[in-house]
């Protein structure tokens, strides 16, 4: 398969083009980047447009793993944000469907559309109640992917991944974890650790997309991406601190954090019927995390 990964130096973006790459596919990376290297496209961060792209290229697939992923950013910059997840991703779809309607959409939403659910687990079909601009946004984005299902036939999907982790990511818990135990013996965190998350390791995400590759309807639905196991924050900085090797202390605040919400575990029934099994367990994938961070020194 012929496969464009736009945001292939992000985080999600580089380890879909790394797999898809590995398992003989021709896979052409996207980002705003402006260096020359075989398989890569630099993206012009100043328009967004992909109109040239795709008809001098035709792609069975294309994922989208741009877009800024910072809450703290959104509400700072809303207007950036939303040019990032929602302006970007209308300018793809208008790309496809003038260029290249048979190519498979892929686009990478966030479980941040679910703000504080009254119940969980959270399934797909759970009411939608973004606590920032950019949960706002990534629903807008799921949107724009119904809107070009029902009217333009596009063939398309969103994924709502929950808490990722991994070998290559440098923002979010672990990593800000990392760097404060780097020059610190005692570190202050928002919230009581009572709070919790649904995570998933970076491999186990990767394999969720290939999954959906070749499994999904591709009628605009959204699949959640998770593992339905709700871990509280405290027990996992606990376990992070401990592969680590760190013997500081931790201190909760008690302050909520803006835009964050309280509990996840996800419902993720829609996309196990698909074939997605979770390969790594929490504790293994963290124990790989924490090498690769070690190996940074």
């Amino acid at each position: 398969m012929n496969i464009l990964v736009i945001g292939s130096k992000g985080f999600i973006g580089s380890h879909c083009f790394t797999y898809l790459l590995s398992q003989g596919h021709r896979v052409t990376g996207c980002d705003v980047v402006n260096i020359r290297e075989e398989n890569y496209i630099p993206l012009n961060s100043a328009h967004y447009d992909f109109n040239e792209l795709f008809s001098v290229h035709q792609f069975d697939y294309c994922i989208n793993a741009a877009g800024s992923a910072h809450v703290n950013y959104s509400f700072e910059f809303p207007e950036k944000d939303f040019e990032l997840n929602v302006f970007l991703v209308i300018n793809l779809l208008g790309a496809i469907k003038n260029s290249s309607p048979h190519c498979y959409f892929i686009n990478f939403s966030s479980a941040a559309v679910y703000g504080n659910p009254n119940l969980l687990p959270i399934s797909e079909d759970t009411l939608t109640k973004p606590l920032s601009p950019y949960g706002y946004h990534k629903l807008l984005s799921e949107e724009l992917l119904l809107e070009y299902h029902k009217f333009f036939i596009l063939i398309s999907c969103s994924l709502r991944v929950f808490s990722a982790y991994g070998e290559e990511l440098k923002k979010q818990l672990f990593w800000d974890l990392y760097k404060k135990s780097c020059n610190q013996n005692s570190i202050q965190l928002f919230g009581t650790g009572d709070e919790s998350r649904d995570f998933i390791y970076i491999h186990d995400l990767i394999n969720a997309v290939e999954i959906v590759i070749k499994k999904a309807k591709f009628e605009g639905e959204t699949y959640n991406v998770a593992n339905g196991e709700e871990i509280l924050i405290k027990d996992a900085v606990d376990f992070f601190f401990e592969e680590l090797g760190w013997k500081g202390t931790v201190v909760f605040s008690g302050e909520e954090k803006k835009g964050d919400p309280i509990n996840w575990k996800a419902d993720v029934s829609r996309i196990k019927t698909l074939g997605y099994n979770q390969q790594y367990t929490f504790k293994e994938g963290i124990r790989n995390y924490c090498k690769w961070l070690k190996e940074l020194k």
